[in-house]
């Protein structure tokens, strides 16, 4: 069975330098340098939380404290 390289053969390759190297300009850009790579996001805007959501979680949190004071209330007293 014969194995076949993926690995390109550098006599055959194009845009490589004498000893393999790759000259400036034949390799694609980073990704830092291509700021419109992916789609605009407009189906998620980040708007911060709702007022109903938020007004519901803090009388949650007030109601929870107010119980666990008057246990402590009982307990002592």
């Amino acid at each position: 069975m014969t194995h076949i390289s993926p690995d390109p053969e550098p006599e055959r390759t194009t845009g490589l330098e004498p000893g393999g190297g790759v000259p400036p300009g034949e390799t694609p850009p980073a990704e830092s340098s291509m700021p419109e790579t992916l789609p605009r996001e407009t189906h998620n805007p980040t708007k911060g939380w709702g007022k109903g959501p938020l007004t519901a979680i803090i009388v949650l949190a007030v109601l929870v404290a107010a119980f666990f004071l008057a246990y402590a209330l009982v307990l002592i007293l």
